[in-house]
């Protein structure tokens, strides 16, 4: 028998958390606006964004956990190809 390589998939860097200030990931990330809108966070230009993390933004608009975490890992696709895309 031949030894076998086994290749693990390249995994999405976690760049975007629930404690992070709303405000910094849209300034950060202008994309992920579009993805926070589509979820149901509407904070985007909100003074509170600038204090408030995704988490208790969320949470005040009635998002439960897996909510929340399904946007974040939205959130994060769309910052690590933008990472990505970005030229020198």
């Amino acid at each position: 028998m031949g030894n076998v390589q086994i290749m693990k998939t390249k995994k999405d860097k976690q760049i975007i958390t629930k404690d992070m200030h709303i405000d910094d990931v849209i300034r950060k990330y202008p994309k992920i606006a579009d993805i926070f809108i589509k979820y149901g966070l509407h904070c985007i230009g909100c003074t509170l964004a600038n204090w408030e993390t995704i988490e208790e933004g969320a949470q005040a608009h009635g998002m439960n956990k897996k909510m929340i975490s399904q946007m974040i890992n939205e959130a994060n696709k769309s910052a690590n190809n933008s990472k990505n895309s970005k030229k020198p």
